[in-house]
């Protein structure tokens, strides 16, 4: 019989990978998101043009509960804090980046938004009190200790803890690399990984699994780009061992544009994980 995976160490092993991997490509020590919380506010409202099942679950879960406080964990920009407004009596917004918090005071400041509290800080060491619901939208992925980031979560919530997490294709193309390089189809922390955490620490959440929510394709300005990328990603960048492996692998699915940019095809969805308190 096979060894059973220590998902707790492969999450926190492949999270040390990502955050190494963010930290090259967004190298202000002070705050990676100086010069792109705009940009990455314009991306948000791009996927958000269409609406989905995990924006409607938390909607649908607030109106059920009036007078409701919610914790934003790694608030961003603040879609969800600013979407949830109108639904919870209080909202506190975490985050640790200066930048973020400016895009999104701006938003308070131009809707006359009066519920959204903005609280620096960084999940799970900063924590600013009890609130009835707690979500962490794609903001747990830097954080190499998953079981302590839901621990905190269960300890603070009064009802309901939400995840939204991607969901990386089976088949994917980060999935054939990382099978190659790494014996095991997970780049970098997912739903998949998370999943199995929770049901060794005996919380079984209920799933909701996006219908269409796949995430927009990459795209790099160049195949040597795309290359440096991919092993950036998979903390190759000081061998050229699997050089020859991922460049067919890129030279197979990568589509070249008339511009002589390459996108990769798409290789994620969205998952919702909850359960109540």
């Amino acid at each position: 019989m096979e060894k059973l995976t220590d998902w707790i160490r492969l999450w926190k092993e492949l999270s040390e990978i990502q955050s190494r991997a963010f930290s090259k490509k967004q190298p202000d020590k002070e705050d990676s998101w100086r010069d792109k919380a705009k940009d990455y506010d314009k991306k948000v409202d791009q996927r958000w043009a269409r609406p989905d099942s995990s924006r409607q679950f938390l909607l649908d879960k607030l109106m059920a509960h009036p007078g409701s406080s919610l914790l934003d964990i790694g608030a961003g920009t603040g879609k969800w804090s600013v979407l949830a407004a109108p639904y919870a009596e209080k909202i506190t917004a975490l985050d640790p980046s200066k930048a973020m918090q400016a895009v999104l005071k701006e938003k308070i400041h131009e809707m006359k938004i009066t519920n959204i509290d903005v609280f620096t800080g960084a999940w799970p060491e900063d924590d600013p009190g009890p609130h009835d619901f707690i979500l962490a939208s794609h903001s747990m992925y830097g954080i190499a200790d998953f079981p302590l980031f839901v621990t905190r979560m269960c300890d603070t919530a009064r009802k309901c803890c939400i995840l939204v997490m991607r969901a990386p294709f089976a088949d994917s193309l980060m999935a054939k690399a990382a099978t190659h390089v790494w014996g095991q189809p997970y780049d970098s922390p997912n739903f998949q990984i998370a999943y199995n955490i929770l049901l060794g620490m005996d919380i079984y959440p209920d799933v909701i699994m996006e219908a269409d929510g796949t995430w927009p394709a990459w795209t790099s300005d160049s195949f040597e780009a795309a290359m440096a990328d991919i092993k950036i990603r998979l903390d190759l960048e000081d061998t050229a061992e699997h050089d020859v492996f991922l460049w067919e692998l890129l030279a197979r699915h990568l589509t070249r544009q008339p511009d002589g940019s390459y996108v990769w095809p798409a290789g994620n969805r969205s998952a919702l994980l909850y359960w109540d308190i």
